[in-house]
C-alpha cells in the first residue's frame, strides 16, 4: 500500500515535561527548557504528551501550553501537540485549537479507559482527521490505555491523507515489523521507547519521540543522526551506552523519574500533580547515582 505523505520530522523529538511551581505551570522554566532543547539539536518538540502530564492539565492550561510552545519555538523545529482524549469530541476541539495556533502536527493517543473496539478506534481517529489541516501521529501505548491498535486499524487509517505517522510504544518489535511490512509506505513510524530506537530505525523508522531527550537532547538526536549517516555500529553503541540511564528513567512511572532528574540537574522543581507524586527515596538515590555515573550531575 503506497500513499506517500510528508514526513513531520526525522530524528529525536523530545516529549517535553511540563514544569510546575506552587501548583501552576511555570512558563518561564518551560521556555528555558524549550531553548535548551533547540540548542541541543532536538528535531521536534512534543508538548502536552504523557511526559508533559497532559492528563492533569486543565483545559485552559493545556491550550496555553500548546500556544506558548508554538510561539516560543517560532518555527525553528516542528511542534507536535498532544491532543488525544478518551472523549473524541474533546479531542476534536483541542485538535482544531492546536491547528489554529500553529502546531505543525498532532499526537493522538488511543482513547484510554473506554477501550474502544477496532471500529470505534477508526471512527474516533477519523473524526479528528476529518476536521484538521495538520498531519496526525497516532500514538499506540497499550500499557497505559488498555487498548492496542491492531494492524487492521492501521491499514484502514493509513488511507486517510491527514494520518501521517505512528508513535509505537507497544514494545512489541514483531508487531511493529508487521506494521512496517503492511503500512510502511503510507505511515511514518517512530519509536515510542528509548530502548528501541535503533531496532525501529533498522526497519525503516523515522526516529523517536523520546523521554531521554529531556535529559540528553544532543545524544538522543545523535543516535538517530549517526544511523541516518550510515554509522549504524556507532548509533547502536551510543544507544547501548545510554541504555542504563534510559531504563532508570522508567524505574517508576513516567514522568516521575525524568522530572526528578531535571530537578536534580537544576532545571525545575520536582513538583507533580496527583496521582503522580515524588519518587521513593531508594529510587531517587538510584537515579541520582546514575546521573552522576554519566557525569550529568556532580
Amino acid at each position: 500500500m503506497s500513499n506517500q505523505k510528508t514526513t513531520i520530522f526525522t530524528g529525536a523529538a523530545v516529549a517535553i515535561i511540563t514544569p510546575f511551581t506552587n501548583g501552576s505551570v511555570d512558563y518561564n522554566e518551560l521556555g528555558a527548557m524549550i531553548e535548551r532543547q533547540i540548542a541541543g539539536s532536538t528535531d521536534a518538540i512534543v508538548i502536552c504528551g504523557t511526559t508533559g502530564e497532559a492528563s492533569t492539565l486543565t483545559d485552559e492550561e493545556h491550550r496555553e501550553c500548546i500556544r506558548y510552545c508554538v510561539e516560543k519555538v517560532a518555527g525553528r523545529v516542528p511542534v507536535i501537540a498532544g491532543t488525544g482524549s478518551n472523549d473524541t469530541d474533546y479531542a476534536v476541539e483541542l485538535s482544531k485549537f492546536a491547528c489554529d495556533v500553529g502546531s505543525d502536527a498532532l499526537l493522538l493517543v488511543t482513547p484510554y479507559y473506554n477501550k474502544a473496539t477496532p471500529k470505534g478506534l477508526i471512527k474516533s481517529f477519523t473524526a479528528v482527521a476529518d476536521v484538521v489541516n495538520k498531519p496526525i501521529i497516532l500514538y499506540n501505548v497499550p500499557s497505559r490505555t488498555g487498548v492496542n491498535i491492531p494492524l487492521s486499524v492501521y491499514r484502514e487509517l493509513a488511507k486517510h491523507e491527514n494520518i501521517a505517522a505512528v508513535k509505537e510504544a507497544s514494545g512489541n518489535i514483531s508487531a511493529i515489523a508487521e506494521l512496517f511490512a503492511e503500512c510502511g509506505d503510507s505511515l511514518d513510524i517512530y519509536s515510542g521507547n528509548d530502548d528501541q530506537i535503533v531496532p525501529i530505525l533498522s526497519l525503516g523508522g523515522k526516529g523517536v519521540i523520546s523521554v531521554l531527550s529531556n535529559v540528553l537532547p544532543k545524544e538522543t538526536h545523535d543516535i538517530c543522526q549517526l544511523y541516518f549517516d550510515g554509522k549504524v555500529k556507532e548509533s547502536a553503541e551510543l544507544q547501548l551506552k545510554l541504555l542504563k540511564l534510559a531504563n532508570t528513567l522508567f524505574c517508576e512511572v513516567n514522568p516521575v523519574p525524568v522530572k526528578t532528574a531535571m530537578s536534580l540537574m537544576g532545571f525545575c522543581s520536582e513538583e507533580m500533580r496527583l496521582p503522580l507524586c515524588e519518587m521513593e527515596e531508594a529510587n531517587k538515590a538510584k537515579l541520582a547515582a546514575v546521573l552522576k555515573e554519566y557525569n550529568i550531575i556532580k
